[in-house]
C-alpha cells in the first residue's frame, strides 16, 4: 500500500463566485467555461489525475446542475473494481438544518461520507482555481515532516498580501502565525494560502466537531489552521509548480477582469499557463463535434480567419475575421463579422456584420445581424454588464440590441450573395 492509499481528496466546488456574476448568475463558478473546452474544476481534477489520486469526493451546493452534468459526462474515468471513485456529494443537512456555512463546514458535513473510506489523510482542495501542482509531493512533504497540518502557500508581494491569508513560519516552515488579508505589511515577499490543505484524520476530525457549535465562520483558513497552530505541528509547503514556465502560475479568477485576462493570455504566443504539455494532460469532457471549419474563400469574398485565437471544435468562421480571442464548442460566426479580443462560449450565433470587441459573450446568445459589442461603453451599459476595465459581458437575459446595418454593407453583402449563386 502507497501513501496514496491512505488519502482521501474532498474538492469544495459549492462556490457562489459573486464577482464573475452574471457568467455565474445559472452555474456555479467551478463550472465557468476556460480556455475553450474546459471549465475551472478540470484543472483541479487534472492535478488530481496526475498526481496519482483516485478517491475523490466532490462537494457541490450553488446552482450545481451545468457542473453536475460536466462531471457525469467528462469524469466518469475512474476504475470502480480498484475502489476508485470521482463521487459527487449534493448537501444532505446530515447534521442539521443548515447548508454548508463555510469550507470547513462543507467537510464537517460529509464527514460520513468520507470516514466510510477510513483514510488517513484527507486533502481538501478548491474546485475554482487555475494552476498544476502534483498533490503527491504536498503529501510526501507532510509526512515527512510528521505534520498533522499542511498547507500549500504562494509567495506574493506586500501590495497583494491583502487579498489573502498570510501565514508566518520559523526557518523550518512550521506555521508560527496567521494574519488574515493584512494591510501594510513590510515590503518584500509573504507566503499566502492557496486554498489547499492536508489533515491527518486525527487531528482533523476532533477539530472539526470543536468548531461546529460554535459562533465562528467555520472556515480552514480562518478558524481551522489557527486553532491547531498552538496544539500540532503544521507546516508551510511552498508551492512546486508543474506548468514548467520561469513564473510560477496560480490563479484565483474569481473576477470578471481577472477571467478575462487570463483567457486572453492563452491566445498569446508563448503564454503563461501552458494547454500543450503532454507530460501533464488536462482532461475534460469533450463535445462530440467535427473540427473547426474556416469557409467562402471564393473570389471577392475574405476567407472565413483566425489570428492569435483558440478556436474550439464545432465551430465554422464564415467570411469573417477572428483576432486574438477564444472560441468554445460550436460556436457561428456568420459572414462579415469582426471578433477582437473576445471570449465566445459555447453554441453563440453572431449574425452578419456584426463587431464583437472586449466581450465576454455567454452560453447560447445571439448576436444579431449588424449588432456592435464594445464600441460604444455607454450603450453597451445600458443593456449589458462592463466591467472595471471595460469588458462587456453579453447574457441571454439582457435587453435586446438595437443592431443597424448600412446601406453600404447591405449592397456588398447582396453583391456577394448574388456571385455565390451564381
Amino acid at each position: 500500500m502507497t501513501m496514496l492509499d491512505d488519502a482521501v481528496v474532498m474538492v469544495l466546488a459549492g462556490g457562489v463566485g459573486e464577482r464573475l456574476y452574471p457568467l455565474t448568475k445559472d452555474r456555479a463558478k467551478p463550472a465557468v467555461y476556460f480556455g475553450g473546452p474546459y471549465r475551472i474544476i478540470d484543472f483541479t481534477l487534472s492535478n488530481c489525475l496526475n498526481s496519482g489520486l483516485r478517491k475523490i469526493f466532490i462537494a457541490l451546493q450553488y446552482k450545481s446542475l451545468s457542473l453536475s452534468r460536466h462531471l457525469r459526462f467528462g469524469w466518469s474515468v475512474v476504475a470502480d473494481e480498484l475502489g476508485e471513485f470521482i463521487e459527487v456529494l449534493h448537501p444532505q443537512k446530515r447534521v442539521g438544518e443548515h447548508w454548508y456555512q463555510g469550507t470547513a463546514d462543507a467537510v464537517y458535513q460529509n464527514l460520513y461520507s468520507i470516514q466510510r473510506e477510513e483514510p488517513r489523510h484527507l486533502i481538501v482542495l478548491s474546485g475554482d482555481h487555475v494552476y498544476k501542482m502534483d498533490y503527491a509531493r504536498m503529501l510526501r512533504f507532510h509526512l515527512e515532516r510528521g505534520a498533522g497540518a499542511t498547507l500549500a502557500v504562494l509567495e506574493v508581494p506586500a501590495e497583494e498580501a491583502s487579498r489573502f491569508g498570510i501565514m508566518q513560519v520559523d526557518d523550518t516552515d512550521r506555521l508560527t502565525g496567521f494574519l488574515e488579508k493584512p494591510k501594510d505589511l513590510p515590503p518584500g515577499q509573504h507566503l499566502a494560502s492557496m486554498g489547499i490543505y492536508i489533515f491527518d484524520m486525527s487531528v482533523l476530525v476532533p477539530a472539526l466537531e470543536a468548531d461546529a457549535p460554535e459562533a465562528t465562520s467555520h472556515d480552514f483558513g480562518k478558524d481551522i489552521i489557527p486553532s491547531l497552530i498552538s496544539k500540532v505541528p503544521v507546516y508551510a509547503y511552498r508551492f512546486t509548480d508543474e506548468n514548467k514556465k520561469t513564473t510560477k502560475y496560480w490563479r484565483d479568477i474569481g473576477t470578471l477582469d481577472a477571467y478575462y485576462e487570463a483567457n486572453m493570455d492563452l491566445c498569446r504566443v508563448n503564454p503563461e499557463f501552458n494547454l500543450y504539455d503532454p507530460g501533464w494532460p488536462l482532461r475534460t469532457h469533450q463535445v462530440q463535434a467535427p473540427p473547426a471549419k474556416f469557409v467562402f474563400a471564393d473570389e471577392g469574398r475574405r476567407c472565413g480567419t483566425s489570428l492569435d485565437s483558440m478556436i474550439s471544435a464545432g465551430c465554422i468562421i464564415s467570411g469573417s475575421s477572428i483576432r486574438g480571442s477564444v472560441l468554445c464548442p460550436n460556436v457561428r460566426v456568420h459572414s462579415f463579422c469582426l471578433v477582437e479580443d473576445s471570449i465566445l462560449m459555447p453554441g453563440v450565433r453572431v449574425g452578419r456584420h456584426a463587431r464583437i470587441r472586449r466581450a465576454i459573450v455567454d452560453r447560447d446568445v445571439f448576436i444579431p445581424r449588424g449588432a456592435q459589442v464594445g464600441y460604444n461603453e455607454e450603450e453597451d451599459r445600458k443593456r449589458h454588464t462592463v466591467s472595471d476595465s471595460g469588458i462587456v459581458v453579453v447574457t441571454k437575459d439582457d435587453e435586446p440590441f438595437i443592431g443597424t446595418i448600412g446601406d453600404d454593407a447591405l449592397r456588398i453583402e447582396a453583391e456577394f450573395d448574388h456571385r455565390g449563386s451564381q
